[in-house]
């Protein structure tokens, strides 16, 4: 099974796939995440460090894909989880979907990409043009990573629109979205209800997850000195167990922009009117 997962930039994907990919190692599979971001820290919280990227490497071989070995590529992370970081191209120049492409053809040429149960794409932020959409030509599952704001359900909308124009060509569903550190999910509701998908989970606000990124440790790991993280961990092996059920899954039409505009900003507006009126009705009974 292949995931790719997806959302704004910075709302915590890396974070979020390096504990999913862990939850799904603990249910017994083999997994591989590749990080597709130029940054190449989608793994640092399960290796520790920035491992080297495949271009990288491929450079220092002057492209002689057979003088590259697995180990020159993949490294072993916490939790047995293998890491690639496919790396990018120079800032103003490539396509960051021949990265990815490079970096699939290397692992075929390894005879890698076809030994694991689970292989997770972890992409770059919200880009979901030609070349960072490429994740979604080898996956089964697109996975959307959001919050209650605006911006970020804005970016899951572009990209479920990418999820439905390749699923003209390809076996892709959305598996769901995914909630980040989110103290409510009133606007989450609200667009779920315009553009129906599942959402697989909501993790609360808790600043672990956040530390978990400076640490560079996984939520896992950090529960193993402080069993009180334990009921954090219960949410990814939940998001792991919808994972490996196989989820028939959705592919969504997405809310035109204009309309998704207003229908969001709306909820605000509406949302502040109640707040007034609740503040104005406490002012006359005092």
């Amino acid at each position: 099974m292949k995931l790719a997962v997806y959302g704004k930039g910075g709302i915590g994907k890396s974070t979020t796939s390096c504990n999913i990919s862990i939850a799904l190692a603990k249910r017994g599979k083999r997994v591989l995440q590749i990080g597709c971001d130029p940054k190449h820290d989608s793994t640092f919280t399960l290796t520790g460090f920035l491992i080297p990227t495949i271009i990288d490497t491929l450079q220092t071989k002057d492209y002689h894909y057979e003088d590259v070995w697995p180990e020159d590529v993949i490294y072993k992370g916490y939790g047995g989880v293998d890491c690639v970081e496919a790396g990018g191209p120079p800032a103003g120049a490539g396509c960051g979907g021949y990265v990815v492409g490079e970096t699939v053809k290397l692992l075929k040429e390894l005879n890698a990409f076809f030994e694991y149960d689970i292989i997770l794409f972890d992409v770059l932020g919200d880009v979901v043009c030609g070349g960072f959409a490429a994740p979604l030509n080898y996956a089964d599952y697109c996975i959307i990573i959001t919050d209650n704001g605006f911006d970020a359900l804005f970016a899951a909308n572009r990209i479920s629109a990418s999820v439905r124009e390749k699923a003209r060509t390809h076996p892709l569903r959305l598996a769901g979205l995914v909630g980040n550190r989110t103290s409510k999910r009133d606007l989450i509701d609200k667009y779920v209800e315009a553009c129906p998908m599942p959402v697989l989970e909501v993790l609360p606000l808790i600043e672990d997850i956040r530390v978990s990124r400076v640490k560079g440790k996984t939520l896992f790991e950090m529960a193993e000195n402080d069993s009180s993280l334990n009921y954090v961990c219960e949410y990814y092996l939940n998001i792991a167990d919808q994972i490996l059920a196989s989820p028939e899954g959705v592919v969504p039409n997405e809310v035109p922009d204009r309309e998704l505009f207003s229908l969001l900003s709306d909820f605000y507006l509406t949302a502040d009117e109640c707040k007034n009126s609740s503040d104005d009705d406490l002012f006359v009974l005092v």
